[in-house]
C-alpha cells in the first residue's frame, strides 16, 4: 500500500512493534501499512513515545536506477541514513553514495548534530520512501556513544543519553538522591556530574565508587527510606526494579514531601505494557516520558517538581 494523502512514518524500538500500533491507535490515528519496524499511520500530533523516529514530511520518489535514487535525494538534504527492509544490497549501494562515512559515536554531555539526517527506504526495485526532516538529529533516531567500560552496568547509558538529548543534568554541587543503586552505574553518572550523591541500596556498591568523595552510603531499602531521613535534594534518581504502580507510589511521596525538585525514575514493565499507567505519570504536572535507546521494556519518566 502506497497512501497518497498525508501521513507520517515512524521506525518503531526494536521489539516493540506492538507498543508503537497501541499508541498509534491510543492517538486516534490508523496504522496505515508496516514493514517489519517501518510503520506508516495517519498524521500524528506528537511524536509517539515508542518511535526511535518519526518521518515528518515523507515522500515516495519514483527512481530509474541507483544513481538516480542518490541525485535525487542528494537533491533534498545532503544528509542521510536508510532503513532496509528488503532489497538490502541496493539498499547499501545507493547509502554508499549518500554518506562516505559513518556517523560518530556521541560523547557525554558533547555536541549533538545540528542538521537532521533525512531517512529514506526502498519500498520496491523503482519506489523510494523518504524523508528530508525527521524527529531526530540523529541517524533514525540512533543514539549510540563512546562507552566507558569501568562504569559498573550498563544502565549509565540512561542518564548519558538523558542529559546529552533531553534533559539539563544537575549542576554540580546539587546534592542528588540515587535509590536501589547497587552496583552504582547512575550514582557512577551522578559522581562524575561533581553533585554530591546520596546513594540506597541494601546491596554493595561496586569498590571504585566508595572511594569517592562526593558519595554517601545508606545500606537499606528504597521504599522503607523517608523523605524525612535525608532532607532536601535537588533530583530524587530511581532505577529500582519494580512494578510501575510501585515506582508512582514511591515518587508521590518524594513530591509531596516537598523535599526534592526533580524525580528521574526507569518505568519498567513485565508482560504487556501498561499505557493506563503511563497515563498517570504523564498526569502529573510538568512530566516527561521518553523511550531511550539505552531503555530496553521500560520508560524513563522525569517531573521538574519546581515547574508545577
Amino acid at each position: 500500500m502506497t497512501p497518497d494523502s498525508a501521513f507520517q512514518a515512524h521506525i518503531c524500538f526494536e521489539d516493540f512493534a506492538e507498543e508503537l500500533k497501541t499508541e498509534i491507535s491510543r492517538a486516534d490515528g490508523r496504522v496505515l501499512d508496516h514493514k517489519e519496524r517501518l510503520f506508516l499511520s495517519s498524521p500524528l500530533e506528537k511524536k509517539p513515545i515508542w518511535s526511535q523516529c518519526t518521518w515528518q514530511n515523507p515522500e515516495w520518489i519514483s527512481i530509474e536506477s541507483i544513481n538516480n535514487a542518490a541525485i535525487q535525494l542528494k537533491a533534498k538534504n545532503n544528509l542521510w541514513m536508510s532503513y532496509s527492509f528488503q532489497l538490502h544490497r541496493r539498499s547499501e549501494l545507493i547509502q554508499q553514495k549518500l554518506l562516505a562515512r559513518s556517523p560518530k559515536a556521541l560523547a557525554f554531555l558533547g555536541a549533538v548534530p545540528t542538521k537532521t539526517f533525512g531517512a529514506w527506504t526502498l519500498w520496491d526495485e523503482k519506489l523510494v520512501l523518504a524523508s528530508a526532516q525527521t524527529s531526530s538529529a540523529l541517524p533514525l533516531g540512533l543514539a549510540m556513544f563512546e562507552e566507558n567500560k569501568a562504569i559498573p552496568s550498563r544502565a549509565y547509558l540512561k542518564l548519558w543519553e538523558l542529559f546529552t538529548l533531553y534533559e539539563k543534568p544537575p549542576a554540580a554541587g546539587s546534592r542528588v538522591l540515587d535509590l536501589g543503586s547497587s552496583p552504582g552505574g547512575w550514582s557512577w553518572v551522578l559522581c562524575d556530574l561533581d553533585c554530591d550523591v546520596v546513594s540506597v541500596d541494601k546491596a554493595p556498591l561496586d569498590e571504585k565508587l566508595l572511594k569517592r568523595s562526593n558519595i554517601k552510603v545508606i545500606k537499606k531499602d528504597a521504599f522503607s527510606l523517608l523523605p524525612q531521613d535525608v532532607g532536601a535534594v535537588d533530583t530524587v534518581f530511581s532505577d529500582i526494579i519494580c512494578e510501575p504502580k510501585r515506582l508512582f507510589e514511591l515518587a508521590q511521596t518524594w513530591l509531596a514531601s516537598g523535599l526534592c525538585q526533580r524525580f528521574v525514575g526507569s518505568i519498567k514493565f513485565k508482560g504487556k505494557t501498561d499505557f493506563a499507567m503511563i497515563d498517570q505519570f504523564l498526569a502529573i504536572p510538568s512530566s516527561h516520558v521518553y523511550h531511550l535507546c539505552a531503555n530496553k521494556h521500560e520508560l524513563t519518566w522525569v517531573c521538574d517538581a519546581q515547574k508545577t
